[in-house]
């Protein structure tokens, strides 16, 4: 009498196989091909998913070798193959993906999948799975849609598959082996939702702090409200910058372990994920003020900009930045109706602009000691770092020096006690850029600036010792 493990092996794609789903990945490339396409996707759609799948098909290609595949399942099919036994892909995915994750693989003996009138699901996957192996099989699925081919199989596999529905499926066939998801809890969606870089926000802030406003509640509750509303925003930008960027993020040596380029969550989560944050975020704005509601919507429409194409511009991406960082603090200056200081865009822009360079050099620092000449989605090379470096350099001490200007302005004399202590601080400017720049050199700066000044105890340091001089400089009078 036969065992189970000796029937052949049908394996689905989409979820079980891989941790993505592939379709969805193909939609994003042809969106990011040319976006009138999100125009005709519905257009495509209302003539059934078997024409969909057909019409974006032709016009993507799915890289097989740098999908998430599920490994223990992959290592189980190597280790049946080699036993002998036959493997078969059969999914509802278009062929054009199914053939080259079969190629890309070398295990199966036989590829299942949509193609010419047959969109492959349910009792159709089922009947031609009959037709390939015969009556008696075994069948890894991961969804409820796969539920008629597990009650036409002799047993199942199950692949990140709900526990109600696992319960189902073992009512009715007996269960060869299971390879469960790792669950998303928490951390995975903070790591999503990249809250560390919140912090950016805290800039909305500085306006406040530079009027020495920073002990009247209702501006400090105001600037709460606009930055719970601005973080919010910026976590769904986030989340769509990280589906953009599937394919180039896993040939990144560190952001392929991002949650949704590692496939830890799905696509479709992600994108409800965005949406719900989005209109959260434009909700507290409206909250705040309609002022500061218009200035967010510049802020997102500025940065989805820089995700779908200014990022990929050499030096534009990094002005781009500068800009974002920028306008927090404008966008803080707005929502609680306090003028902002000339001197104090223009020092943010230069301050920021060498951060960004940073973080540019810093890429560039890390492919030249793996050997690598082009930053992958960004047309930048590691020869740039000869120009980049002194460009970073000079946006640095030109920040200094738009300080030192305003040491010596006359608003600035009105408002400090002591305006020569501000000196001080230049100094410590120009400390803190050295270290930074030195550190970017040697390649070990963080991938973010803006979080190393906060990881980094001596950079740390630095900024609390200038913030207390400016205070001084304010009110104490010598």
């Amino acid at each position: 009498m036969q065992k189970n493990t000796d029937f052949p092996l049908i394996v689905d794609l989409d979820g079980t196989l891989t941790l993505t789903d592939t379709l969805a990945e193909s939609v994003i490339k042809v969106v990011k091909q040319n976006p009138l396409n999100l125009i005709r996707l519905p257009i495509w759609l209302l003539k059934g998913r078997l024409a969909f799948k057909r019409e974006i098909a032709a016009r993507s290609t799915i890289a097989a070798e740098h999908l998430p595949y599920r490994k223990a399942l992959v290592d189980y099919l190597i280790a049946e193959k080699k036993r002998g036994r036959k493997i078969v892909l059969a999914t509802a995915a278009h062929s054009s993906i199914a053939e080259r994750v079969s190629a890309h693989l070398e295990l199966f003996d036989a590829v299942l999948a949509t193609e010419g009138d047959t969109n492959l699901r349910g009792r159709t996957k089922l009947e031609k799975a009959r037709l390939c192996v015969g009556e008696r099989f075994v069948y890894a699925g991961d969804s409820r849609a796969d539920l008629p081919v597990w009650l036409g199989s002799q047993a199942a596999v199950l692949a990140g598959v709900s526990p109600r529905l696992a319960n189902l499926v073992r009512t009715n066939v007996p269960v060869e082996r299971e390879f469960p998801n790792s669950k998303a809890d928490l951390s995975l969606w903070l790591k999503a939702l990249r809250v560390h870089q919140w912090l950016k926000n805290l800039l909305l802030f500085v306006p406040l702090l530079t009027a020495f406003s920073f002990f009247d509640t209702g501006k400090l509750v105001t600037l709460a409200l606009a930055f719970v509303s601005m973080s919010l925003g910026a976590s769904a930008t986030y989340i769509a910058n990280d589906l953009w960027d599937l394919d180039s993020d896993r040939r990144h040596p560190r952001k392929r372990q991002r949650p949704f380029a590692s496939g830890a969550l799905s696509i479709s989560s992600g994108i409800l994920c965005a949406v719900a944050l989005l209109v959260t975020s434009l909700a507290l704005a409206l909250s705040t003020s309609a002022a500061f509601a218009v200035m967010l919507l510049f802020y997102l429409i500025l940065t989805t900009a820089y995700s779908l194409f200014l990022k990929t511009r050499v030096m534009i991406d990094v002005i781009a930045l500068s800009l974002l960082y920028t306008l927090r603090i404008f966008a803080g200056s707005v929502a609680v109706n306090i003028s902002t200081s000339h001197w104090l865009l223009a020092f943010s822009v230069f301050t920021f602009l060498s951060l960004a360079l940073v973080k540019r050099c810093t890429e560039l620092v890390s492919l030249r000691m793996s050997a690598d000449a082009v930053t992958v989605g960004r047309d930048y090379r590691v020869a740039d770092l000869e120009v980049l470096w002194p460009l970073g350099i000079g946006s640095s001490f030109s920040a200094v020096i738009v300080f030192g200007l305003f040491i010596n302005a006359p608003e600035t004399i009105d408002r400090y006690a002591v305006p020569g202590l501000l000196w001080f601080v230049a100094i410590g400017l120009i400390a803190l850029f050295a270290r930074l720049w030195i550190k970017t050199v040697r390649g070990v700066m963080d991938d973010d600036p803006l979080v190393h000044l906060i990881k980094d105890h001596g950079s740390l340091f630095n900024i609390l010792i200038m913030v207390a001089t400016m205070m001084t400089a304010h009110f104490v009078q010598l």
